[in-house]
């Protein structure tokens, strides 16, 4: 399993954390490009060899050592030192690899931050024992250790209060600071202030053709904002290119909610769902010691919704405290946030949203 914190160590690629508006942002830089002394820019520095040596010997797959473990079936890949580069789930198209550190932090609501080497990716197909051997693996292995470029948990926290917006060569804008929906006429704080049903072609404004054939058109009313499961769809879907659905259904895609994605969506059940005997209550996990990065975490929070999985988000790993900590977007938030307001973003104390965890999947 990819560690989720370590020593950063000098030389290498250096990590320029950059506060604006409460947001922090991570950027790889060569070593000669480090600012000048007497810079106010913090400066992190992590040694790049292992992912170099890593990325270059990818073409000969000999050089690692392919091992199998259970709960989930799953396959790590060791380098020659023997230190963890890849985790595989059996029939999952994520891949947790272990690439330069960085750091994740949200000032603004909360003094956490989470520093970790795991870099989270889709693979062009579901993994299965023995993969190693076929071209299409090797290809992409090749290509995705030791890559900078944006993954699930990049992605994730590019929407968070103050994140920089950017357009695609449509000018269509695909990051920066998102809302969760807007104002509910009817609502008050602590009471649906804001609008649900929000997803993620609402943030963008352009209509969106779903894996089932279904077009649909963004609600203007709602642009630059997405809900709880519009979020994870945004990341997975179409920043990842994971296929999406139109609504609640099984089929080739994830699903609109967060209670379709746990229920009816694809995935390996990492945390299963679990009820009280006789009876349709859903319940708290056991141990959530089978999460990895970028799997998505499901809750049961609001008691109006009954048995249903009313909230999801994206799992980020341990914070610097040793918690583990998700990302989701919220209505206490306005939007995306691996912060505290309204209730903590760990998944390990007895707060709303630790005590509301119900299940968890790998996509």
């Amino acid at each position: 399993m990819p560690l989720t914190r370590k020593s950063l160590l000098s030389g290498g690629l250096a990590v320029t954390l950059l506060a604006a508006s409460g947001y922090l942002t991570v950027q790889l830089r060569d070593r000669d490009r480090q600012p000048a002394a007497g810079s106010s820019a913090p400066l992190i520095t992590t040694t790049a060899a292992p992912v170099g040596d890593a990325a270059t010997a990818a073409a000969a797959p000999a050089q690692y050592r392919y091992e199998r473990l259970a709960g989930p079936d799953r396959t790590v890949v060791r380098d020659a030192r023997g230190g963890v580069v890849a985790t595989l789930t059996d029939n999952a198209r994520t891949a947790v690899l272990a690439g330069p550190s960085r750091t994740f932090a949200e000032p603004g609501t909360t003094t956490a931050t989470v520093v970790t080497d795991s870099w989270v990716r889709l693979m062009p197909q579901p993994w299965k024992p023995g993969a190693e051997q076929e071209a299409w693996f090797r290809t992409w292995f090749q290509q995705s250790l030791g890559s900078t470029a944006d993954d699930v948990l990049a992605a994730a926290t590019q929407y968070v209060g103050g994140a920089p917006a950017e357009k695609d060569a449509k000018g269509v804008r695909f990051k920066g600071d998102a809302s969760f929906g807007p104002l509910n006429p009817n609502g008050s704080v602590g009471n649906d202030l804001r609008l649900e049903q929000t997803d993620f072609l609402d943030y963008l404004g352009v209509p969106y053709t779903f894996a089932d054939k279904v077009t649909k058109q963004p609600d203007k009313t709602r642009y630059g904002a997405f809900d709880c499961s519009g979020f994870v769809r945004m990341v997975y879907g179409y920043r990842s290119g994971y296929p999406l659905l139109s609504k609640d259904a099984a089929g080739p895609g994830l699903p609109r909610t967060a209670n379709g994605l746990a229920r009816l969506g694809p995935g390996v059940p990492v945390i299963p769902l679990t009820t009280a005997a006789g009876s349709d209550t859903t319940l708290r996990p056991a141990s959530i010691d089978p999460l990895l990065p970028g799997d998505l975490v499901f809750f049961e929070i609001d008691a109006r919704t009954g048995a249903r999985l009313d909230h999801t988000g994206i799992y980020l790993g341990l914070d610097t405290d040793g918690h583990p900590r998700y990302i989701s977007s919220r209505e206490e938030a306005d939007g995306p946030t691996f912060g505290d307001k309204g209730g903590t973003a760990r998944l390990d104390d007895n707060g709303m949203y630790a005590k509301g965890l119900r299940s968890a999947k790998r996509l």
